[in-house]
């Protein structure tokens, strides 16, 4: 356990130090916005790209883990949703709750995970949740929290946004392409690959902290908020074993990388999205910087529970 927990150390050691600095006013608001942009825009895409196109699709993807993570995810969406729901009345709030539950922070803490515990392999399924949860999960949660605004001309544009336009798709579908044609990259080209996803994962935890560091807690609703990140952070990752592992019967690498991935803990541009559409941005923010701040020790736990 104290192996799988120092190999995770540095990674949210940088979240810290982003969070440190941000409380300190070391960093100016409009930075953070930048780090992010630059890590999710830019870095990550590179990154993603180049570690799939360097592998064989038959090693970096199964079918089987993307449509078991799909149902897990749904799953762990509509049992919030419809809990929530029936608590506070509201379809745009029980939606930001579900959304809140089933997407990871994968855009900033996945690569650096994934790398750290599977290495480079770890990035096909990384790929194949972020499918599920960017372009499905999201674009779902999206939709219902539009409701209340009376804005559902806007839901096509919601999912486009969500799926073609988003980068880190782009460079998913890039990356496939390259590997199915066998085609090598100019060694000019993967060299800046190389060297601008280099900087995706020390990016992405740096923003992450700092960003938490402008996020408030509601204790008011602090129960809640737990509750919706045990959905996250436990319930999640035992239903992707239960799936993956027992009823699907996958070989360890993917069931142990999808329960990791379902482990880490709740995205923070929700709270934006909860914020746009007047959701609960309160309880969503709480459930964010709680979920994060759990994930320190449950994320190595889970990992070390499924590969020790």
């Amino acid at each position: 356990m104290i192996d799988f927990f120092l190999l995770s150390l540095p990674i949210f050691g940088i979240v810290a130090a982003g969070w440190a600095a941000a409380s300190l006013g070391w960093v100016p608001a409009g930075t953070i916005d930048i780090l992010g942009t630059f890590s999710v825009r830019f870095a990550l895409p590179a990154l993603i790209a180049r570690l799939i196109s360097t592998q064989p699709l038959s090693v970096a993807f199964d079918t089987r883990f993307y449509f078991g993570y799909l149902v897990c995810g749904l799953s762990i969406f509509c049992l919030v949703f419809f809990v929530s729901r029936v608590v506070n009345k509201n379809t745009s709030v029980a939606a930001a709750h579900a959304t809140t539950a089933s997407l990871g922070n994968i855009g900033f803490l996945g690569p650096p995970i994934m790398l750290a515990f599977f290495g480079a392999r770890g990035a096909g399924p990384l790929a194949m949740a972020i499918m599920v949860e960017v372009m499905l999960l999201l674009s779902l949660g999206s939709a219902l929290m539009s409701v209340s605004e009376n804005v559902n001309a806007k839901i096509g544009q919601i999912i486009f946004r969500s799926t073609l336009l988003n980068p880190v798709v782009l460079a998913i579908l890039v990356g496939v392409t390259l590997a199915a044609t066998n085609t090598a990259l100019p060694l000019p080209l993967e060299q800046f690959l190389t060297i601008m996803g280099g900087a995706a994962g020390p990016t992405a935890l740096f923003a992450l902290g700092a960003a938490l560091a402008v996020q408030k807690i509601d204790r008011a609703g602090l129960m809640a908020a737990l509750s919706i990140a045990v959905a996250k952070l436990a319930l999640y990752p035992v239903l992707i074993w239960l799936v993956l592992a027992k009823l699907l019967g996958l070989e360890p690498f993917w069931w142990q990388t999808g329960v990791v991935i379902a482990s880490l803990p709740s995205a923070g541009h929700i709270f934006v999205l909860a914020q746009r559409y007047r959701a609960d941005p309160e309880r969503v923010s709480a459930v964010i910087v709680a979920s994060t701040v759990i994930s320190v020790v449950t994320v190595p736990f889970v990992a070390w529970l499924v590969l020790d």
